[in-house]
């Protein structure tokens, strides 16, 4: 399943899996250069963020697209993915 990312300086590409149907966990935070954290945007799609992003030390751009996706009134920085159903991130653990 294909998804967007989102970068601050406003580009955004379409990007896909490794598998091709699920990400992991790892590849969303190879994106967003930390750990996750998930929000809904305006459309019911869901966009991955990096949790920590607006920590002083991180120091991330704004991301004026993602931001604008957010159904929350909150500023996104760094780079975001959207990608349109949880089940494109919850695929099987990898030791099955």
């Amino acid at each position: 399943m294909a998804s967007k990312l989102y970068m601050p300086d406003g580009s955004s590409r379409v990007v896909t899996p490794a598998n091709g149907v699920h990400w992991t966990l790892e590849e969303l935070q190879g994106f967003v250069g930390g750990y996750i954290e998930v929000v809904r945007t305006t459309d019911l799609k869901f966009m991955v963020v990096n949790e920590e992003g607006k920590l002083p030390h991180l120091n991330l751009p704004y991301n004026r697209a993602a931001t604008e996706l957010n159904s929350r009134l909150d500023a996104i920085v760094g780079p975001a993915v959207v990608v349109d159903t949880l089940l494109e991130m919850d695929g099987p653990d990898d030791e099955n």
